[in-house]
C-alpha cells in the first residue's frame, strides 16, 4: 500500500455557524464525511493535527484512515476551507471510499540496483526529478511504489514515465506527456576532464597541421 495518514475524528451533533464557531474555540476544526451511498455525518478533528498534516503537503492526494469512535473509514480529503486573512483551516470535507472508487494519489518511485547500474558504475550521478508520481488508482488496489530498474540505464540516459510499467488499472494524472522521472548525468568534474581531453586532441591535430605547413615552407 502507498503511504497512509492516520487521523482521529469525533462525531458532532450540533451544526450551523454558531456551532462551528463554538467548536473552533475548543481548538477543533468542524468537518463532514460523506459519500459511498451513506448519509453525511458532521465531525471534528483537532486543529493541531490537521494543521501539521496540511503543512506536510499532499494532504488531498493521500489515503486517510479516519478513526471515528470504534470504526475506521478510508477517505480522502475533498476540500479544506481556510480563513481568508489568517490562511488557517476552518472546515474540512472527507469523501468515503468504496472498493470501486477511483482516486488520485501520489505514489513514491523506488530506484532499484543503484550499485550495479552501468551508468552509475561509470561515474554517473542519479538526479531524481520526480520522487513521486500522481496516479489515478482503484481505492482497493493502491500500489505501494513505482519501480525503476537502474540496471537498464546507461550514463546520459533519461528515465521517463514511459520507462515504468504501471500496474493494471493505473494511469497517470498527467496525460499526453512523457514526463521525466530522473536521469543519470556525468558529474561536473568528469565533464570538465572530458572537455579538456577533447581540447587536447584538437590542439594536437592543429600542431600536426602546423608542422606540415612548416615543412612545406622549408621545402620551398
Amino acid at each position: 500500500m502507498s503511504d497512509t495518514i492516520n487521523l482521529q475524528a469525533e462525531l458532532r451533533s450540533n451544526v450551523g455557524k454558531g456551532a462551528a464557531r463554538s467548536v473552533r474555540r475548543q481548538q477543533l476544526i468542524p468537518g463532514v464525511i460523506y459519500g459511498a451511498g451513506k448519509s453525511p455525518q458532521p465531525l471534528t478533528v483537532k486543529f493541531n493535527e490537521l494543521f501539521k498534516l496540511l503543512k506536510a503537503g499532499k494532504f488531498k492526494s493521500t489515503l486517510i484512515e479516519l478513526k471515528i469512535e470504534d470504526r475506521i473509514e478510508k477517505v480522502i480529503c475533498r476540500d479544506v476551507q481556510k480563513d481568508i486573512v489568517k490562511n488557517l483551516p476552518t472546515h474540512v470535507d472527507f469523501l468515503r471510499l468504496s472498493e470501486t472508487s477511483r482516486i488520485n494519489l501520489f505514489i513514491p518511485v523506488e530506484f532499484k540496483n543503484q550499485s550495479t547500474s552501468p551508468g552509475i558504475k561509470r561515474g554517473g550521478v542519479l538526479t531524481v526529478v520526480r520522487p513521486e508520481v500522481e496516479l489515478i488508482v482503484n481505492a482497493n488496489e493502491i500500489p505501494s511504489e513505482l519501480e525503476v530498474d537502474l540496471n537498464e540505464f546507461e550514463l546520459g540516459d533519461t528515465i521517463n514515465i514511459s520507462n515504468i510499467s504501471l500496474p493494471k488499472g493505473v494511469e497517470t494524472a498527467i496525460q499526453g506527456r512523457d514526463f521525466v522521472i530522473a536521469n543519470i548525468q556525468s558529474p561536473s568534474g568528469l565533464k570538465s576532464a572530458e572537455d579538456e581531453a577533447d581540447g587536447t586532441e584538437e590542439t594536437g591535430e592543429d600542431a600536426k597541421e602546423n608542422s606540415n605547413e612548416d615543412v612545406e615552407q622549408e621545402a620551398k
